[in-house]
């Protein structure tokens, strides 16, 4: 069985860190942009990782290098919490099929075989 690990840039913004400059940066059409659920799992996992390696102490460190609220970045890092299947999906499924609304609501229940059933449709 051949199977690829998906993989997904995320950019963040730092204090005092300039962009280097491109002659002409293309802009992607909507239809070639990755979902916002798609992009806030990427970035969930790459925060983990930069806590994890020590590069920032702790998610409200995060939260000021980001500019936004403790708050919000929990709401980003409780992704980490849905079913690997179910997080796996999101990376990978492109169509926009999850809302981050949805996901809250799902994310309430922390047992994994819950979570899978409240994504199956009905």
């Amino acid at each position: 069985m051949d199977t690829e690990t998906p993989q997904a840039s995320v950019k963040l913004k730092l204090p005092g860190w300039r962009q280097p400059r491109t002659a002409a940066t293309p802009t992607l059409p909507a239809s070639a942009r990755l979902p916002r659920i798609t992009r806030l799992m990427a970035l969930a996992i790459k925060f983990q990782d930069m806590v994890d390696s020590g590069e920032v102490r702790d998610y409200a460190d995060l939260a000021r290098l980001g500019y936004v609220t403790r708050a919000r970045i929990t709401q980003i890092m409780n992704l980490l919490l849905l079913a690997p299947d179910i997080q796996e999906k999101i990376l990978i499924d492109l169509s926009g099929a999850f809302s981050e609304r949805h996901i809250r609501v799902v994310l309430k229940d922390v047992e994994w075989d819950r979570q899978r059933r409240a994504l199956q449709p009905s």
